[in-house]
């Protein structure tokens, strides 16, 4: 068995993740589109791809026509390769009612009025969607419709519209097994039927599943099931039994044990220096890992990081999550509040600043206010 320590572990993240920055790299051939880059509204996804590719203005992924936007992992939004976009359908069907209880979260309790095991809740769900979203629909347009066709227990009344809507995650989880994607860049959330429209996803595929959970590993590795599951939104029996690859190395972590595939261990072994700067999002793929004590060991700190609403951008600094960053539009000016939750170097808050800069341009401010904290 391999035996590392964390700080290599950390070194191998950056470097997998793409953090070094190539010059002249082809976004789509980044590999953190092997598993996607989860987006919301503040265009968190176009802050990941800031944080990799050289060049002022970043690439806005929603301009990429070789990208699409869907709600894949756990119903939350991603950008994910389109040419490979039809093989991940096939592996987001949950494998049994336990299963797709779990992916289900909280909500799972609001189904039990529909008298239907939670699975085929989700491929009822799924296949009213496809009929009823035939051409792009926004969100709540979709949301009635589909409310018509489906058992009223798969539907609740919603307050805040005065009106029955399809239980939110079951649509979501529901959704891109239909065959239907998002809109980028729309507010509210908008539909969008792929052309040519695949076969309704009824069961999963076990080789697409494993690849989902091997590219976990390969970008979050060293990790274990239980990790991997947390991503997915399953439980660790069911990702053990059905999805977990069978090209892996065990690898040591400090004396905790995880694995990696095969194909990943040489950078494992020899990553390169950590010595980068950079500005991550909220939604970045680095924070994305389910071991969040091995990125941000003090317990204090990752309450700073990762929080119940509301998590701020991070600072990577020198193979550490160093500080958070939080962005603020005034009028056409950007305000950048940098806190710093490990000692920083000079070269390091001004590195940081730089990258501040280009988030600016990002964001089309004309000027610049830094304040750290």
């Amino acid at each position: 068995m391999l035996d590392i320590d964390r700080d290599q572990a950390m070194a191998y993240r950056i470097a997998a993740q793409g953090l070094h920055r190539d010059s002249g790299a082809d976004p789509v051939a980044l590999r953190v589109f092997d598993l996607g880059v989860q987006d919301d509204q503040r265009g968190s996804a176009e802050l990941a791809l800031l944080a990799r590719l050289d060049g002022d203005p970043a690439p806005a992924p929603g301009d990429d026509d070789r990208l699409v936007l869907a709600w894949s992992h756990r119903g939350a939004p991603h950008y994910h390769r389109a040419a490979e976009f039809r093989a991940l359908i096939t592996a987001l069907p949950p494998w049994d009612a336990a299963d797709a209880a779990a992916r289900l979260s909280w909500q799972r309790r609001d189904l039990a009025a529909a008298g239907m095991p939670a699975d085929e809740a989700i491929r009822t769900a799924a296949q009213a969607l496809r009929d009823v979203v035939t051409r792009t629909m926004t969100k709540g347009a979709a949301s009635e419709a589909v409310t018509k066709v489906i058992p009223d227990g798969l539907s609740l009344w919603c307050r805040r519209c005065q009106a029955t809507h399809i239980h939110d995650q079951l649509m979501r989880l529901a959704t891109p097994l239909a065959g239907v994607a998002l809109e980028p860049g729309s507010s509210p959330a908008t539909l969008v039927p792929l052309r040519p429209r695949p076969p309704l996803a009824r069961r999963p595929d076990p080789r697409a599943a494993a690849e989902v959970v091997r590219s976990y590993l390969r970008l979050h590795g060293p990790a274990t099931a239980t990790e991997a599951a947390g991503f997915v939104g399953t439980t660790k029996a069911v990702l053990a039994r059905t999805m977990w690859p069978d090209d892996l190395v065990d690898v040591s972590v400090e004396g905790r044990r995880g694995a990696i595939p095969a194909d990943a261990v040489p950078l494992l072994e020899n990553p390169p220096e950590p010595n980068t700067v950079r500005l991550l999002p909220p939604k970045d793929p680095l924070v994305q890992a389910r071991d969040r004590a091995l990125l941000v060991p003090d317990p204090a700190h990752r309450k700073e990081v990762w929080k119940i609403l509301g998590n701020p951008g991070t600072i990577l600094a020198d193979g550490e999550i160093a500080g958070t960053w939080r962005a603020t539009r005034s009028g056409r000016r950007l305000d950048v509040t940098m806190t710093a939750l490990l000692p920083l170097s000079a070269r390091a808050r001004a590195a940081a600043e730089d990258e501040a800069e280009r988030v600016c341009a990002a964001r089309g401010a004309e000027s610049l206010r830094v304040t750290w904290t």
